[in-house]
């Protein structure tokens, strides 16, 4: 009896086996990611498929349905519309978004790492103001800098869009939390034995030990501006100073007057899509290779 006992068990207890409850558990699990993937999924399947559509398909056709394909019409249209207007827009939202993105992120990393390595007066009611900061959204503070840009007569310009871009609290808050568990003091302390000043410190050892935070911190905060929409609006009226959505959302406007915008909307949206999906496809490897660096073994 006791030998059958055993037997049994260890059939149980066999590699490769899954009770059936375990099988049932994880094919609910995929089935609720798969269903939310495909909510998720939705909106860009429709955004993908309305585009190729030419303006009279567009309102006559299912949604969600494909009809003749005019993707190539639509974005030669969308690049002459306005001579050329939405290439400016894109572009500006490339400068707003790509260089505010890098400035911040290195100015994050700068008073992080200060943040997390120094010890000065005040620090932690210093990082207590940036959680704050953190807290506010961004719609509080749209029209306080309106009135701050005002008074120094700087609003309808570049700089009134892009100095408020450069300015991240969470990502001053990731990068004195990276700072503090991945870059150890003994590195820091065996480099000024070894005569290196405290910038040659910053740049050439903590920002690479930081770059999985760094990486994150761009990322956000390039989608942040690129998505930015109210500050713009309260800032700009000169329509060669727009940014993507800002330039999408005057044209929306006047699809009641111009009915062939929405189908220019629509392909606009899907081309301002692309920029994001690029940053993130050219910069999830440096983000993979960072986290998984002290995973490998010596």
């Amino acid at each position: 009896m006791s030998f059958l006992t055993r037997t049994e068990g260890a059939h149980a207890a066999a590699p490769g086996r899954r009770p059936a409850t375990g099988r049932l558990s994880v094919a609910a699990a995929v089935a609720f990611m798969t269903l939310a993937a495909c909510y998720m999924l939705l909106p860009v399947y429709w955004l993908l498929v309305s585009a190729t559509k030419s303006q009279s398909d567009l309102v006559s056709t299912p949604g969600l349905l494909p009809a003749e394909w005019h993707l190539g019409d639509n974005l030669a249209a969308l690049f002459e519309q306005q001579d050329g207007v939405f290439g400016r827009w894109l572009l500006n939202s490339l400068l707003y978004a790509g260089v505010g993105a890098a400035i911040a992120t290195f100015l994050a990393a700068a008073a992080g790492y200060a943040l997390a390595k120094y010890t000065f007066t005040g620090r932690e009611a210093l990082f207590s103001v940036i959680l704050g900061g953190v807290l506010v959204p961004a719609t509080a503070l749209a029209l306080p800098l309106f009135l701050l840009f005002a008074e120094v007569d700087a609003t309808n310009t570049f700089w009134s869009v892009f100095l408020p871009s450069i300015v991240s609290p969470f990502g001053v808050y990731l990068s004195r939390i990276f700072a503090a568990a991945s870059v150890p003091d003994e590195v820091v302390e065996a480099a000024r034995m070894d005569g290196a000043g405290e910038l040659r410190i910053f740049c050439g050892i903590a920002l690479r030990m930081m770059s999985p935070a760094l990486v994150t911190v761009f990322l956000f905060q390039f989608v942040v501006i690129w998505n930015n929409f109210l500050l713009p609006l309260v800032m700009l009226q000169d329509d060669t100073l727009y940014p993507v959505t800002l330039g999408l959302f005057t044209w929306q406007s006047q699809t009641s007057r111009l009915p062939e915008l929405q189908t220019l909307t629509i392909v606009g949206a899907l081309v301002s899509v692309v920029p994001i999906v690029l940053t993130f496809l050219m910069l999830q490897r440096y983000w993979r290779a960072g986290l998984t660096a002290g995973a490998v073994k010596s």
